[in-house]
């Protein structure tokens, strides 16, 4: 097994956080109970917990010119992948900010686009356009 990543975060509604993940975004479920769920994101385990809603000040930062939250996480997809969740998620009607190209002709060039779980999370989708230069710069 490839080493995949958790994250343990609260949710307010463990049935609203099962529908968007599952029926939306299109992961893959994992072990659930009435108070927390796993979610397989593209390998990844997401594990949602149910809580009062997190309080978190949302800060934000300017990147290339863009306003995004630093409070964030997300997956690095394949273009293809990438671009079959945009267009599905797109369908939904769903607030997203809109897909943007980041480091353009520089190392580490990539496209992305956010969109907000029902949790206030937002969730980032990237698709490097060399895979190889994900962490360099």
């Amino acid at each position: 097994m490839e080493a995949a990543f958790h994250i343990s975060l609260p949710c307010i509604s463990v049935k609203e956080t099962k529908h968007f993940y599952h029926q939306i975004v299109g992961a893959s479920l994992g072990r659930t109970a009435d108070s927390w769920v796993d979610i397989d994101l593209f390998g990844n385990q997401l594990t949602f917990i149910r809580a009062k809603k997190f309080n978190f000040t949302n800060p934000s930062y300017v990147f290339e010119g863009k306003i995004l939250p630093s409070f964030h996480f997300g997956i690095i997809l394949e273009e293809k992948p990438w671009k079959e969740i945009y267009k599905k998620l797109e369908k939904e009607e769903l607030n997203l900010v809109d897909k943007t190209v980041f480091l353009k002709d520089k190392s580490g060039e990539h496209k992305s686009f956010f969109v907000k779980d029902p949790n206030d999370y937002m969730l980032e989708f990237k698709c490097f356009k060399n895979a190889k230069n994900v962490f360099k710069s």
